[in-house]
């Protein structure tokens, strides 16, 4: 019974567990990670997405709470099998880099994350000018914990909650860490008479 309403899928997944709404919910999650994630997964996909949906489904029944009825519940569950699939894509990626392979020694090392694949000779100039600030702030206004943090996550993307247990914190403080670092950077671009505004305004009018 894939076409159940709102309700009676949280009829089905609350209290006294229905295994047939668990068994379809399952069906419908397969289906449309493989659409989603179709040219994200290489070796393997099937057993990839069949762990993907694990989890999801463990995070939906916990979560059941939190859902508003304001789509359908099909949707709002795909919605969360997506995000728990992408955390865990990301995690992996990193899997074998440390943290300090992503930190450079020097502020003109530029992050290959931030290569155009098809850029203008402008775009280049501007956004390498841009980084190279970034980084100068970072080496000089950062202690090593604030710059190891930026750069992990906002240079090189990596999940917050990956950057956290690597050093040994929890999300909220790794908030803190890097809310204070932002602040720093803030005040010395101030100081200069810059902005983070001006600076994306430079990179999107290439």
């Amino acid at each position: 019974m894939l076409n159940r309403s709102n309700d009676e899928w949280l009829a089905a997944l609350q209290d006294t567990l229905d295994d047939q709404a668990l068994a379809d919910l399952r069906a419908i999650l397969i289906r449309g990670l493989g659409f989603a994630l179709a040219d994200r997964l290489r070796a393997d996909p099937e057993a990839a997405i069949e762990d993907f949906v694990q989890d999801a489904l463990m995070k939906i029944l916990r979560s059941l709470e939190t859902f508003r009825g304001e789509s359908r519940f099909t949707t709002w569950a795909q919605k969360v099998a997506i995000r728990v699939a992408l955390t865990e894509l990301r995690r992996r990626r990193w899997r074998d880099v440390s943290l300090d392979d992503l930190t450079p020694d020097e502020p003109d090392a530029m992050p290959v994350e931030f290569a155009d694949p098809a850029p203008s000779p402008e775009r280049v100039m501007a956004r390498d000018s841009v980084m190279m600030l970034v980084q100068q702030l970072m080496m000089e206004e950062l202690t090593d914990r604030q710059r190891q943090a930026m750069q992990a996550v906002m240079v090189n993307g990596m999940a917050l909650e990956e950057v956290a247990r690597r050093m040994n914190t929890n999300r909220n403080a790794l908030y803190k860490l890097m809310h204070d670092a932002r602040q720093r950077m803030q005040k010395r671009l101030a100081a200069q008479g810059l902005s983070v505004q001006d600076m994306l305004a430079e990179l999107a009018d290439q």
